[in-house]
C-alpha cells in the first residue's frame, strides 16, 4: 500500500491521482490535442533547425541550441493554456465541473488533478522534444537544467491561471476560438519561439512583458546561459498572481 504524503489523507490523495491520470490520458488520446501539444512542436522544431528555412540571428549559438528553448516554451503554452482552457470550458458547459465539485473529489481535488495532468503531459513533451532535439545535435548545459525546470514551473503556473480564467468566464465555443487564436499570436509575435529583439517595432518592447515572452526568455537564459533571468521570472510571477486572483474571483463552475 502506497503511503500518502504528509498532511493529505490517503483517500483524497488517491482521488486526485485518479483524476490526474484520467485527465492525462484524455489529453494524450485526443487527436486534436495531441496535434497541438506534441506533433506541431516537433514539426516546428525540425523545421526551425534547418538553416535554409528561416534566417535567425542566434547570437553565436548553434542553431539547434537556439531554437529548442523556444519550442519548449511553445509546448508549455499549448498544454498549460490552450489544451487546459478548452478542456475545462467544455467540462464546464457539459456540467462535468459542477458534478465533480459535489463529489468527494471536491473543487480543490479537481483543480489539483488538472494541475498534475498538465505537469504529466509537459513531462512527456520535454522527453519527446528533448529526444528529437538531442538527435538533431542539441547540447544543453547541465547547469541550466534546473533553472529550465524552474522556468517551466513558473510558465505553467501563469498559463494555467490564464486557462482557468478564460474557461471559467467565457462560453466554451468562445474559449475554443480565443485560446487557439492567442496561442498563434503569442507564438508568432509574443516572444516565445524567437526573442523579442527579433520582433518588429513595438512588439520588441511589449513581448518581454507578456507571459509568452518572459517564458521564452527564461528558457533561453537557462538553456543558453545556464541561468534564470530574474526579470523574466518576476514577470511570470506577476502574471501568475494577477491571473490567479482573477480566476479565483470570476471563475464560474456552471
Amino acid at each position: 500500500m502506497t503511503a500518502a504524503p504528509p498532511g493529505l489523507a490517503a483517500p483524497a490523495w488517491r482521488r486526485v491521482l485518479s483524476q490526474a491520470t484520467f485527465e492525462t490520458r484524455l489529453i494524450l488520446r485526443n487527436g486534436e490535442q495531441l496535434l497541438v501539444t506534441l506533433i506541431l512542436p516537433v514539426l516546428l522544431l525540425i523545421a526551425l533547425a534547418q538553416p535554409d528555412l528561416l534566417e535567425l540571428d542566434t547570437g553565436g549559438a548553434r542553431r539547434i541550441d537556439f531554437v529548442t528553448p523556444g519550442i519548449l516554451a511553445l509546448a508549455v503554452m499549448s498544454t498549460a493554456f490552450t489544451s487546459q482552457a478548452i478542456t475545462t470550458s467544455f467540462d464546464r458547459r457539459n456540467g462535468v465541473l459542477r458534478l465533480l465539485a459535489t463529489t468527494p473529489l471536491g473543487r480543490g481535488g479537481l483543480l489539483a488533478g488538472k494541475v498534475c495532468a498538465v505537469l504529466a503531459v509537459e513531462a512527456v513533451q520535454v522527453v519527446v522534444l528533448g529526444g528529437v532535439a538531442l538527435a538533431l545535435g542539441w547540447e544543453p548545459p547541465i547547469a541550466g537544467l534546473v533553472p529550465a525546470l524552474v522556468a517551466i514551473g513558473l510558465g505553467t503556473a501563469a498559463f494555467t491561471s490564464l486557462a482557468l480564467l478564460l474557461a471559467g468566464t467565457l462560453r466554451a465555443e468562445a474559449v475554443l476560438a480565443v485560446a487557439n487564436l492567442l496561442l498563434v499570436l503569442l507564438t508568432v509575435a509574443g516572444g516565445a519561439v524567437v526573442p523579442a529583439t527579433m520582433l518588429p517595432g513595438p512588439l520588441a518592447t511589449l513581448a518581454p512583458l507578456l507571459p509568452s515572452g518572459a517564458l521564452g526568455d527564461a528558457l533561453r537564459g537557462a538553456l543558453l546561459d545556464s541561468g534564470l533571468p530574474v526579470g523574466s521570472a518576476l514577470v511570470l510571477l506577476a502574471w501568475t498572481i494577477a491571473l490567479a486572483l482573477g480566476a479565483g474571483k470570476l471563475f464560474r463552475w456552471s
